[in-house]
């Protein structure tokens, strides 16, 4: 039986992330009490005129630049009409025919060797508010806080083939957006969204009728969209059906998609020229400010940390795969501690603390010095490693000085041996079954004991010498 060809491209709504909304003046923050973060402008009330935000254009600009992308240098912006009620204007203003962007690419890296994804187009545009279906009862509430937040849509060539090559352009795009600073790529909040356009086709056939799927809202969503949409295509294709173009709905719950509605063409939008907005120039002299200002991308700053700290590429990846963590690692080396200890910190406690607390890494309340000052006590021996785990969880969720801290509440390590050796002595006393099995050839009974003197000691006491003091007093007769 002749094999399926699959051919997929991408639409990425990323929310820029400048301090105010699009056209107006309103806070474009995440959250906020429903319908706070909005005036007559965001609300679309009749006879607001709307004004251009600079930074808009200049996140957007160089999103466009670093996507090698060519620049319109005189773009204007569309009303493209619809009604919906998540729309308060019953029209968005986005850039339909002189889009900021155009003809870019994206290099990924696949099981074969690299690859270039094309880019179409990067328009700006106005994102539309959000609807809150309540449970229980049939009735849809509307938040407007979102409507007016700026928007660039990322339209790729249909340059895909597995679900494995969207998730490596997903990953390398969100790099490439949060180390420009335009945006965070939250998926979860919606300020990185996902719509999948997919088709089937047999080899040398002409290509497929192809779906669009929107309300993805993770990259494991993504994945599990494509394949289910691939084999619903192919099994309606072998069963002599015909699959329509349509937009259609990803449901994470049951991990499947349903008809929204037919898929719309330009035509159905009445795209028209913005008349409230004159035509954007671009200069040369900014493209080429904009272009100086790029950053050290992910890639480039993960060989340089290779290079010039002595890091394995498995740590450099971990720590650079958040620019906020990269700096931070960077940071706190130049207060003179030792890159492996701080690579360590950061790899190991740092995201064991980001995932059980449901925390990004620009929450970490603590600054670099302080984190160097914590790394150096326990380095130098001044308190212990179940200490340092304490004092750090505290710091990341308020800024404090860990010597004054460690000062203050008698945390530095025990140095009395004769203390320490009573206390081991207890230990020893108070648990005859862990004595007996130890002189009976079972030596793991000595981490136990450890652990039993380290909770007595408040976490003071150095692990290896009570490791050493328990072996010694339980060696005698």
């Amino acid at each position: 039986m002749q094999e399926y060809e699959t051919i997929i491209g991408l639409e990425v709504h990323i929310e820029l992330s400048s301090a105010t909304k699009i056209f107006c003046g309103c806070s474009a923050s995440y959250g906020g009490r429903p319908n706070s973060h909005t005036c007559p402008v965001c609300l679309g009330m009749p006879g607001t005129l709307p004004v251009l935000n600079k930074a808009v254009v200049e996140k957007a600009l160089a999103v466009c630049l670093a996507l090698e992308c060519k620049i319109q240098t005189e773009c204007r912006f569309d009303r493209k009409n619809y009604f919906y009620p998540d729309n308060p204007q019953n029209y968005q203003i986005t850039q339909r025919y002189l889009p900021i962007g155009e003809d870019g690419f994206l290099e990924i890296e696949t099981p074969d060797g690299g690859k270039r994804i094309g880019i179409t187009e990067i328009h700006m545009e106005e994102d539309a508010g959000k609807l809150v279906h309540m449970e229980g009862n049939r009735e849809t509430l509307i938040d407007y806080n979102r409507a007016g937040v700026p928007l660039i849509e990322i339209v790729t060539q249909p340059d895909f083939r597995e679900a494995d090559e969207v998730i490596s352009f997903l990953e390398k795009l969100r790099h490439v957006i949060t180390y420009l600073g335009a945006g965070d790529c939250k998926l979860q909040e919606g300020s990185m969204r996902v719509d999948v356009n997919l088709s089937v086709h047999h080899a040398g056939e002409l290509l497929g009728t192809r779906t669009e799927m929107k309300n993805l809202n993770s990259f494991r969503s993504v994945v599990a969209a494509i394949a289910s949409e691939r084999k619903r295509q192919m099994d309606l294709l072998d069963s002599g059906g015909e699959v329509i173009l349509e937009t259609r709905r990803w449901d994470d719950g049951c991990m499947n998609s349903f008809t929204m509605r037919s898929k719309e063409v330009a035509e159905d939008y009445r795209y028209f020229p913005e008349p409230d907005l004159p035509p954007l120039k671009i200069t040369g002299q900014q493209i080429e400010q904009a272009r100086n200002s790029l950053p050290e991308f992910r890639e480039e700053r993960r060989d340089r940390l290779i290079r010039q700290y002595g890091l394995s590429r498995e740590d450099a990846d971990l720590i650079t795969d958040s620019r906020i963590l990269a700096e931070l690692f960077e940071k706190t080396v130049s207060f003179g501690v030792s890159p492996k200890q701080v690579s360590n910190w950061l790899i190991g406690e740092t995201m064991r603390i980001l995932r059980e607390k449901e925390m990004d890494p620009g929450e970490l309340a603590f600054s670099a010095e302080h984190f160097a000052s914590l790394i150096s006590l326990c380095a130098e021996k001044r308190i212990t490693n179940a200490v340092a785990k304490n004092v750090y969880e505290k710091m990341c969720i308020r800024d404090f000085d860990p010597n004054r801290y460690v000062e203050k509440n008698g945390l530095e390590m025990m140095t009395d041996l004769t203390d320490l050796t009573e206390t081991v002595k207890n230990m020893i006393a108070r648990n005859p079954q862990s004595v007996a099995d130890y002189r009976a050839g079972k030596d793991k009974v000595i981490g136990f004991l450890v652990g039993q003197t380290m909770k007595a000691t408040g976490g003071k006491a150095d692990p290896n010498l009570a490791a050493q003091l328990l072996r010694s007093l339980l060696s005698e007769t």
